[in-house]
């Protein structure tokens, strides 16, 4: 899927890995949205749960959540 939604990476010292972030989702779901050893597997997890939530959200007949943030 080609969405213009925000996917924030961070290191996270406590946990001892990368945590997902997808600030558009906020009301969806529980923030972080996952996590991974490697900042491209926390990357990779968070775009597989943007398309699951994504595709939840029309199967439910629910408006997708509109992207607050667009960088040029």
């Amino acid at each position: 899927m080609n969405y213009k939604y925000q996917i924030t990476i961070a290191w996270s010292p406590e946990d001892e890995c990368y945590l997902a972030y997808l600030p558009d989702f906020a009301n969806e779901v529980m923030q972080p949205v996952t996590h991974g050893e490697t900042y491209q597997e926390a990357l990779q997890l968070g775009l597989e749960v943007m398309d699951e939530l994504i595709l939840h959200l029309q199967a439910e007949g629910k408006p997708l959540p509109i992207a607050k943030l667009v960088l040029a």
